[in-house]
């Protein structure tokens, strides 16, 4: 794969407040990339700042090795969704889809062919939706107007700004994949901002983990999930313990997950200690275990045949236990 974006030492102030710290991160062509954080920590920023929003304070943003750190968002190639939707309550589904293609000019023949075929793309068949108006349609219905907007323009970056949050939990599940589907169909490559670390786990090619203004770590999800590099990582992408030495002999700050513990078998293990707390959720049991040096580990067992309580050892595997730099 080839660099289809890169943005190269971006700086961003806001008065006395600097929003990004000199961020530089490359995204390949075709790929989902998730720009992940919790809330102010520039993601959005960042994601502005590649779509010709906001201008960055120094630094550069390129696309396909073209410098465009000075053009609006349509010279770039690029097309944003947004979290509030941003319809037009007053338009038709056509008429939002349609919007801007008219003001680029093009043909109403043309516009027509796509706009049907950017409603087929969302699953939103054109005979059934295109003279719908906005406000009869449910929130998932108006998020895939949303992205059939983006879409009908062919542009080769697809922008989204927490594009779910607005949705009730099963229908962000529907709408994840819907997204995933239509970014790899199209051969697009999509920079998506979210602080729903579910959503990224599940969706995204990479991610980059934000904190401050600044990356704390760019990978695949299974790699940012299972090799954390920094307590920042750790704990905010997934539940963890992050423990002071003392498991199996590593010194320094380590992370364990809390699936990775094992209850100990005839009483052998890393730690002894007891059950404080149990929360039953079917398939899954997490307790809550103190330890005799009174440390509380969080432990995760898949589909128990019995629950545990009382006195209880621990054991976990070497690999699953992971080093941290801070």
């Amino acid at each position: 794969m080839s660099e289809a974006i890169l943005a190269d030492e971006v700086v961003k102030r806001f008065g006395e407040v600097e929003a990004l710290k000199g961020v530089t991160v490359a995204i390949e062509k075709g790929e989902l990339f998730f720009l992940l954080g919790g809330s102010g920590c520039g993601k959005t920023t960042l994601l502005r700042c590649i779509a010709g929003l906001e201008a960055p304070t120094s630094g550069r943003i390129v696309f396909d090795g073209e410098d465009v750190t000075g053009l609006p968002t349509h010279k770039r190639e690029a097309a944003m969704v947004f979290q509030s939707y941003a319809l037009w309550p007053h338009m038709t589904v056509g008429q939002n889809v349609a919007f801007g293609l008219e003001e680029r000019g093009v043909g109403k023949d043309e516009v027509k062919k796509r706009v049907g075929e950017a409603l087929e793309m969302v699953k939103l068949p054109e005979g059934e939706y295109r003279d719908r108006g906005v406000g009869e349609m449910s929130g998932g219905q108006q998020q895939r107007v949303s992205l059939a907007r983006a879409l009908v323009v062919r542009p080769k970056v697809l922008l989204l700004d927490e594009p779910l949050s607005n949705l009730d939990a099963k229908l962000r599940v529907e709408m994840r994949s819907e997204i995933r589907r239509i970014v790899k169909e199209n051969d697009l490559t999509a920079v998506y901002v979210t602080h729903d670390q579910e959503e990224a786990l599940s969706v995204a090619d990479r991610m980059a983990v934000m904190e401050f203004g600044k990356i704390k770590q760019v990978g695949a999800p299974e790699e940012i999930y299972r090799r954390p590099g920094c307590r920042t990582v750790a704990e905010f992408i997934g539940e963890t313990n992050v423990m002071e030495g003392g498991v199996l002999g590593m010194e320094g700050l380590v992370s364990v997950r809390p699936e990775a513990w094992n209850f100990g078998v005839n009483g052998e293990g890393v730690l002894k200690g007891r059950v404080v707390e149990r929360v039953y959720l079917g398939a899954l049991v997490q307790y809550e275990v103190e330890t005799e040096s009174g440390l509380q580990v969080k432990v995760s067992e898949m589909n128990p045949r019995e629950l545990r309580s009382g006195e209880v050892s621990l054991a976990v595997e070497r690999s699953d236990v992971v080093m941290l730099k801070d």
